[in-house]
C-alpha cells in the first residue's frame, strides 16, 4: 500500500462507489480489531481453531481494504490519493501493532498497551470519514492548502511575537550555564538584525496572503472535469507544500544571534518557491482573468522584501 501504485482500472470508475466500499471495508476492520482485542482480553485463550478463524478474518478485512484502495487510479488526482494511501497505511499499520501487542502481551490481563492498540485501529478506521469527498481532486487538494495555510499561520503569530519590541526571544527558556546570564548578545537581537527581520516577516506575511489567495481560488474556481485540470491542482498541492519548510527554516534562522547570509539564503528559497506558486496559480484555470490582480500585486510584495532583504545583507558578501 506505501510504495504501490494502483493501476488505471478497466471499468469506468465511479467514485460514490468507490468512497461506499472504502468506508466499508474500514468499519469492517475497525469490528475485528475489536473482535480480536476482547478474545484476548482474558483467559481462557481461545483454541487454535478459534484464533485460525480470528487471524483469517483480520486478513480478509485488510486486503479488502488494501484492494479498494486499489481501484482509485492516478487519474483521479495525485493529491487525493496520497491522502487515501495515508489513511489505508494507518490502519493496516495499525492492525499490525494489535497484533503484535497481543503476541506479546501476558495472558492474564487486558494490558494497557492492547487498550491504546485497539483505540489506535478505531480511531485510524474513523479516519475514512474526514476525507475529502467533494469534486473528486478539487476536494483533496482544498484540504491540503488549508492544512498549509494553519501551519504558515502559527509560524508567523509565533515569529510576531517574539519580534515584539524589547522582549527577550529566548525569555521562554530558563538561565543555564550553557546560554550564560541573561546579559549574552546572542541571545538579543540588534538594531540592525530587526531592519533585516521586518522584511524576513514581510516575507513571511506574503505567505500566508499567498496560501489565502490561492485556497480561495480553489475553492471558487477550482475543477477537476478533465486530467489537465486535475494535474493543475495537483502541482498547485504540491508546490503549496513546500512552503510551510521555507517558512520554518527562514525562522530558525531568524533568531539571535542572527547569521545575516544565512537569513539571506532561505529568504531567498522562500522567495523563490512563493514566485513558482503564483506563476503555477496564473498558469491555472483557478485563475480567471478577476484573479490576477492579487497574483501581480504579491509577486510585488514578494520582489520588494527580498530586495530589501538583498540590500541589508550586502555588506556581508
Amino acid at each position: 500500500v506505501a510504495e504501490g501504485e494502483p493501476s488505471e482500472g478497466r471499468e469506468p470508475f465511479e467514485l460514490p462507489r468507490f468512497w461506499d466500499a472504502l468506508g466499508q471495508t474500514f468499519q469492517v476492520t475497525s469490528q475485528e480489531a475489536t473482535k480480536l482485542s476482547l478474545a484476548f482480553s482474558r483467559p481462557p485463550l481461545p483454541s487454535a481453531e478459534d484464533c485460525q478463524k480470528l487471524s483469517e478474518d483480520v486478513q480478509k478485512a485488510i486486503l479488502a481494504v488494501a484492494t479498494v484502495y486499489y481501484w482509485l487510479p492516478k487519474g483521479q488526482g495525485t493529491t487525493l490519493r496520497k491522502m487515501v494511501r495515508d489513511a489505508t497505511t494507518e490502519v493496516v499499520e495499525g492492525m499490525i501493532q494489535l497484533t503484535d501487542t497481543i503476541l506479546n502481551a501476558p495472558v492474564e490481563s487486558l494490558s494497557q498497551e492492547q487498550l491504546i492498540s485497539t483505540g489506535g485501529v478505531w480511531e485510524a478506521c474513523e479516519q475514512v470519514s474526514n476525507l475529502p469527498r467533494g469534486e473528486y481532486n478539487q476536494a483533496a487538494v482544498v484540504s491540503a492548502l488549508a492544512a498549509c495555510l494553519g501551519v504558515v499561520k502559527d509560524a508567523v503569530e509565533e515569529m510576531e511575537h517574539a519580534l515584539v519590541e524589547g522582549q527577550d526571544p529566548y525569555g521562554d527558556i530558563m538561565e543555564d550555564e550553557e546560554l550564560g546570564f541573561r546579559g549574552n548578545r546572542d541571545t538579543y537581537w540588534s538594531e540592525a538584525d530587526r531592519q533585516l527581520l521586518s522584511s524576513c516577516m514581510g516575507l513571511m506575511k506574503a505567505s500566508k496572503a499567498c496560501l489565502k489567495k490561492v485556497l480561495a481560488a480553489v475553492k471558487a474556481h477550482g475543477k477537476a472535469d478533465s486530467p489537465e485540470q486535475i494535474a493543475q491542482l495537483d502541482d498547485l498541492a504540491d508546490i503549496a507544500n513546500e512552503i510551510s519548510p521555507s517558512v520554518d527554516e527562514l525562522a530558525l534562522s531568524m533568531y539571535p544571534p542572527v547569521n545575516p547570509l544565512a537569513v539571506r539564503l532561505n529568504a531567498a528559497k522562500l522567495a523563490s518557491v512563493l514566485k513558482k506558486v503564483l506563476e503555477i496559480a496564473k498558469a491555472s484555470h483557478v485563475c480567471p482573468p478577476s484573479e490576477e490582480g492579487w497574483v501581480q500585486f504579491l509577486t510585488g510584495a514578494v520582489d520588494h522584501n527580498m530586495n530589501k532583504v538583498k540590500n541589508f545583507t550586502q555588506g556581508q558578501l
